[in-house]
C-alpha cells in the first residue's frame, strides 16, 4: 500500500525538485546567489516541508476525514454537516466550492508544469533541442489524455515502482553534492531561514512565491487518502518521500555553492552532462505520473460535486470492475486537455507558469485550513480558544504564502483563478437554479398521500406490471405521474414511487441502500440511498427491494421520468445571464434515465415546463 500510495499520492509534490531552485534563485527575484541566501533558501524549503506538510497536512488534515474519504469536496461535505443548523452552512459551502474551483486551476497548471520541466532538460543538454520542448510536452500531454478512456488499472501498478526509483535517484544525486560540500548542512538549522527573510526583506518575500512551489501537491497526499487509508500516506511521506525531497534541495544548494553557474537548471546539472537524458526520460515519467494523479482528481472531484447538486449530470465510465474510484470522465477530460494546451503554448516554459502555479497551491491550502477550522470546531466540539489557536498558526503560513503568490497576479496568477472563478460561476449558478426549480415544484406540489385517497375513491383502469416514477425529494405527486393519467387514463396494478436520497458521506453501506413504505392499494414509495462516492445503478438498488417483499421484472417494468424544460423569465430569482446559462446546463445534462443506468428500453419520458 506504501510503493501504491508513493505512486498515486506524491507524484506532484515529488517533481517539484525539478524547478522550485530555479525560480526562486530566477533574476527576476534579485536574491543574490550567495552563500548566506542560499543556506536560507534551503532552509526554508525544508522549514516549509516540516511545517506545511508534515504537521498540518500529514499530520492533522489527515485526521479529519470524511468516513474515511479526503479531499475538497469530502471535506467541505463534512463541514457542512457540522455547521447544518447554524448559520454558516452556505458561506461553508461557498468556500467548498472556491476549493473545488481552485483545484480544477491547480489540476490544469500541474500537467503543464511538471511535463514542460521534464522536457526542459533537453535544451540544457543542447540549446539547439529548444525549440522541440513545447511540441514534445504537448505530443506527451495529448497521448495522455487521450489514454484516460482506457483507466489506470493496467498501467497503474508500475506508478508506485517507478516513482520509487524517482525517489531514489534524488536521494543519490543529493547525497552526492552533500559529500561534496557538507556546509549546506547549516541550513537545517531554522535562523537560516529567518536571517533570510530579515535581510533581504522585500525581496524574500518576493522570493517565497518561488520557495512555495517545493509544497504543491500538499492537496493530493490529502484527496487520495481515502484510496489507501492514512498510515499507508503517512508512513511513505516520513520514510521515503519527505527525506528524499530534504536531500534534493539540500544537494541542489550544494551544487549551487559550488558552483553558481548551475542556477540556470540546478535540477540537470547536479551530475553532469552525461546524466542529462537519462535524467529527462526519469523525469518525463515521474511528470507524467503526477498528471495522471491530478487528472484522476479532477475525474473524482467532478463525480463528487455531481452528487452533491454542485455541477450538471454529465457522463461517468467505470474504467475497472474492481476499483469504484476509477472513473473516466470525457467531457472533463477534454476540457482539462484544451486548457493545459492552452497554459503551455500561452505561458511557453516552466518559469513563466510557476507564477501560476504558486497562487493556485496557496489559495487551495488557504479554503482547506479555514474549512477543517469548522470540522474540529463543530463536529469534533474542541475547545475554541484551541481550534482558533492551532487555525490561526497555520493560517498565518498560508496567508503569507498567498500573498507572495499574488504578487504574481499580472504575470501569471491570473490563469488558474479565472478557471476557479468560472467553476464557481457554474456551481454557484447550477445550485441555485436547482433550488429554484424545486421552490416552484413544490408551489404547485399535490401532497401524496391525499392525491392516493381521492384516486382510488373512483380508481382508474389497473393495467398489468409495474409502473415506476421518479419523485424528487419532499415533492408531492409526480408530474410525470399527472400526465399519464390525463393522457392514458390509466394505472399499473403496481405503482411505485421512487426517490434518490445523495447523502454528504462516501459511501453508503449496501445494506442501508434501499428502504420501502407501503402506501396501499398495491402503491409503494422506494427510497434509495447514495454517498457522492457510490455509483449511481437504479436496477441494481432494486433488486434490494426482495429483502421487503417487492420484487421486479424489468421486462414488466415501465420507468415514467419527468423531462424538465427549463424556461428562463424577467422576474426570476437570478440574473437573467444565469438562468439562460441554468437553462442551457439543464437541457445538455446528461438524462436521468443514463446516468442512473436505467434500460431505455423500458423508459417513458414525459415534459414538462419549468418557469424560473
Amino acid at each position: 500500500m506504501t510503493i501504491a500510495a508513493i505512486g498515486v499520492v506524491y507524484g506532484d509534490i515529488g517533481t517539484s525538485p525539478l524547478y522550485t531552485m530555479k525560480e526562486v534563485f530566477a533574476p527576476a527575484h534579485g536574491i543574490a546567489l550567495n552563500e548566506a541566501n542560499i543556506l536560507g533558501v534551503v532552509s526554508l524549503i525544508f522549514w516549509g516541508l516540516v511545517l506545511v506538510i508534515s504537521l498540518k497536512y500529514v499530520t492533522l488534515v489527515l485526521r479529519a476525514d470524511n468516513r474515511g474519504e479526503g479531499g475538497i469536496m469530502a471535506l467541505t461535505a463534512l463541514a457542512m454537516t457540522s455547521v447544518a443548523k447554524s448559520g454558516w452552512h452556505y458561506p461553508v459551502m461557498l468556500l467548498g466550492m472556491v476549493g473545488a474551483g481552485l483545484f480544477f486551476g491547480d489540476g490544469v497548471i500541474t500537467p503543464a508544469i511538471s511535463v514542460l520541466s521534464a522536457i526542459e532538460g533537453l535544451e540544457v543538454a543542447t540549446p539547439a533541442l529548444k525549440p522541440y520542448v513545447v511540441p514534445t510536452t504537448l505530443a506527451v500531454l495529448v497521448a495522455l489524455y487521450m489514454l484516460q478512456s482506457k483507466g489506470t488499472s493496467g498501467i497503474g501498478k508500475f506508478f508506485g515502482p517507478i516513482v520509487l526509483v524517482w525517489f531514489a535517484t534524488l536521494s543519490v544525486m543529493g547525497v552526492t553534492n552533500i559529500v561534496q560540500n557538507p556546509v549546506i548542512l547549516r541550513a537545517l538549522n531554522p535562523l537560516h531561514a529567518l536571517g533570510f527573510m530579515l535581510h533581504n526583506g522585500w525581496f524574500a518575500f518576493v522570493a517565497l512565491g518561488a520557495v512555495v512551489l517545493s509544497m504543491t501537491g500538499a492537496e493530493a497526499l490529502y484527496a487520495d487518502m481515502g484510496h489507501f487509508g492514512k498510515r499507508p500516506v503517512r508512513f511513505a511521506w516520513f520514510t521515503i518521500v519527505f527525506p528524499a525531497l530534504t536531500l534534493s534541495y539540500f544537494g541542489q544548494g550544494a551544487l549551487l555553492l559550488a558552483n553558481p553557474a548551475a542556477v540556470v537548471n540546478p535540477f540537470f546539472n547536479q551530475l553532469g552532462a552525461w546524466s542529462i537524458y537519462p535524467l529527462v526520460v526519469l523525469s518525463t515519467a515521474a511528470a507524467v505520473i503526477a498528471s495522471q494523479a491530478t487528472i484522476s482528481g479532477a475525474f473524482s472531484v467532478t463525480h463528487q460535486a455531481i452528487s452533491l447538486g454542485f455541477l450538471p449530470r454529465m457522463r461517468v465510465i467505470y474504467t475497472s470492475d474492481r476499483e469504484m474510484g476509477q472513473i473516466y470522465i470525457p467531457l472533463v477530460n477534454w476540457v482539462q486537455l484544451a486548457a493545459v494546451v492552452v497554459a503551455v503554448v500561452g505561458f511557453g516554459s516552466s518559469s513563466n507558469l510557476a507564477s501560476a502555479y504558486g497562487i493556485a497551491a496557496t489559495a487551495t491550502m488557504l479554503t482547506t485550513t479555514i474549512l477543517t477550522f469548522f470540522v474540529i470546531r463543530y463536529k469534533w466540539h474542541l475547545n475554541l480558544a484551541l481550534a482558533f489557536g492551532a487555525t490561526a498558526f497555520f493560517l498565518l503560513i498560508d496567508i503569507m504564502l498567498f500573498s507572495s503568490t499574488a504578487l504574481k497576479l499580472v504575470h501569471g496568477g491570473w490563469f488558474p483563478l479565472v478557471i476557479s472563478a468560472l467553476m464557481v460561476t457554474i456551481m454557484l449558478t447550477w445550485r441555485d437554479g436547482r433550488e429554484l426549480v424545486f421552490g416552484n415544484l413544490k408551489k404547485h406540489a399535490i401532497p401524496l398521500q391525499d392525491f392516493l385517497q381521492s384516486l382510488f375513491i373512483s380508481p382508474p383502469i389497473r393495467v398489468e406490471g409495474t409502473g415506476l416514477f421518479f419523485r424528487a425529494e419532499g415533492d408531492g405527486v409526480p408530474h410525470a405521474m399527472l400526465h399519464n393519467l390525463l393522457h392514458n387514463k390509466t394505472l399499473h396494478e403496481r405503482i411505485v414511487f421512487l426517490t434518490v436520497f445523495n447523502g454528504d458521506i462516501p459511501s453508503v453501506p449496501v445494506s442501508e441502500r434501499v428502504k420501502v413504505h407501503a402506501l396501499g392499494h398495491e402503491c409503494y414509495q422506494v427510497n434509495v440511498y447514495y454517498g457522492f462516492k457510490d455509483e449511481r445503478d437504479i436496477p441494481q438498488a432494486l433488486e434490494l427491494c426482495k429483502d421487503y417483499g417487492l420484487e421486479f421484472n424489468m421486462m414488466e417494468t415501465s420507468f415514467f421520468i419527468a423531462r424538465q424544460t427549463v424556461v428562463s423569465t424577467t422576474q426570476g430569482g437570478m440574473a437573467h445571464w444565469r438562468e439562460q446559462m441554468f437553462a442551457t446546463m439543464s437541457r445538455n445534462a446528461r438524462d436521468a434515465a443514463d446516468y442512473y443506468k436505467v434500460p431505455t428500453n423500458r423508459v417513458i419520458e414525459l415534459g414538462t415546463q419549468i418557469e424560473i
